[in-house]
C-alpha cells in the first residue's frame, strides 16, 4: 500500500512539472523519457521566433 501512495505522489509531482514547462512554453516540444512504465526525465527545447 504505501507503494502506491508513493508511486501516486510521484506521478503527481510529474503532472505539476509538465503543466508548470506548458504554461511557461510559447514555441518548442517537451520530451518525456519513461523506463519500466516510470517518468525518469523530462527534456524540453524551447524555440524563440525573429
Amino acid at each position: 500500500m504505501e507503494h502506491k501512495i508513493k508511486r501516486s505522489q510521484e506521478q503527481h509531482q510529474w503532472k505539476e512539472k509538465i503543466e508548470e514547462l506548458l504554461k511557461n512554453m510559447k514555441y518548442g516540444n517537451i520530451t518525456i523519457i519513461v523506463q519500466d512504465g516510470k517518468i525518469i526525465q523530462i527534456d524540453k527545447t524551447e524555440k524563440h521566433r525573429i
